[in-house]
């Protein structure tokens, strides 16, 4: 990957989304919304999508007037949630927070499931938080670079838990392994619960986990986290360096969410709750509940999620073909 995704989100916008979206005086004239907005989140409830889900919703509703309706979809990587995403009237009265899944499911499930860019019109970014590599409190490393010593000393010799086959957790370290040069064993359990009480129990030296997961872990000193995969330290680990920082300048592995439409949602409406998400950014309220689930919220134009959904499906793409990854 030439550019992160730091820099893609900064990037040029893309020509196409650009004309289809850009500001209009409409967008303030819509009467908008005259009944409660249902938000589909593709994850249980609890959970840092569900988190991040219920905080801006909140915040909209405080803002425009009406309910946003929390609707938990969970299963098939998310899938599930997208398609009721796609099927539903495109009248702004549904939503959907989603996350990397989102690309990476076009190219983990064949037939592919949905097609992202076509089907669905971004909204608007909401933040970032970062993929943890994290180890057992008696494992023989405590960096990222004595890992990749006691990696390359025993080629395919460790093994690292993750929440499942093609969750943006393992993805993260397979992008990781390939900019490292070192080769991981992946054992893929259903979901982050029991990856954790493994690792912590000794079967596993290593999981890849999103910081909220782990942090109650390594509070408890079960856990040591060895580099959190993003661009900036974690506000729930910030004496834990980023992958940056430990020697991998421009590499992410972050989970991102974001909010998305039916396709033909009416550009008015789109514009008005892009411009309503940007505003309840930088509200306190979710500015802390993004802290609290060890992220940070992700300003950003329409045409700016348009080209990270754009780059990320290329690049998941490529690491699925290469790597030969199967969904669970």
């Amino acid at each position: 990957m030439t550019l992160s995704r730091r820099q893609l989100i900064a990037a040029g916008p893309l020509a196409a989304a650009s004309a289809w979206l850009a500001p209009t005086l409409a967008a303030a004239q819509t009467g908008y919304p005259t009944k409660p907005v249902r938000v589909l989140v593709g994850y249980s409830a609890g959970g840092a999508v569900d988190a991040v889900a219920r905080s801006v919703g909140q915040a909209l509703a405080a803002s425009l007037g009406q309910p946003f309706v929390i609707d938990n979809r969970p299963g098939a990587g998310s899938n599930i949630a997208v398609k009721a995403t796609i099927d539903a009237p495109a009248d702004g009265y549904t939503l959907m927070v989603a996350a990397n899944a989102l690309a990476a499911n076009m190219a983990l499930y064949q037939p592919m499931p949905f097609d992202a860019e076509r089907d669905l019109v971004p909204v608007s970014l909401i933040g970032r938080v970062p993929v943890v590599i994290a180890a057992n409190a008696n494992a023989p490393f405590n960096t990222i670079q004595q890992l990749i010593a006691a990696a390359k000393a025993r080629p395919d010799g460790l093994s690292f838990a993750s929440p499942g086959n093609g969750s943006t957790p393992h993805m993260a370290v397979e992008f990781f392994e390939r900019a490292a040069g070192i080769r991981l064993q992946h054992v893929p359990y259903r979901g982050g619960a029991q990856a954790l009480t493994d690792v912590i129990g000794g079967q596993l030296p290593l999981v890849a986990i999103n910081a909220l997961e782990a942090q109650p872990h390594v509070k408890s000193g079960k856990l040591k986290v060895l580099a959190a995969l993003s661009p900036n330290r974690s506000a729930v680990f910030p004496d834990v360096p980023t992958i940056a920082e430990s020697g991998f300048p421009g590499f992410e592995a972050s989970v991102w969410y974001g909010i998305v439409a039916p396709a033909a949602t009416p550009r008015p409406i789109v514009t008005q709750l892009h411009a309503e998400v940007q505003k309840a950014l930088q509200t306190p309220a979710v500015r802390e509940r993004m802290a609290q689930v060890g992220g940070e919220v992700l300003p950003g134009s329409i045409e700016q999620f348009a080209q990270l959904i754009h780059s990320e499906r290329l690049r998941y793409e490529k690491l699925v073909r290469e790597a030969g990854i199967k969904p669970d």
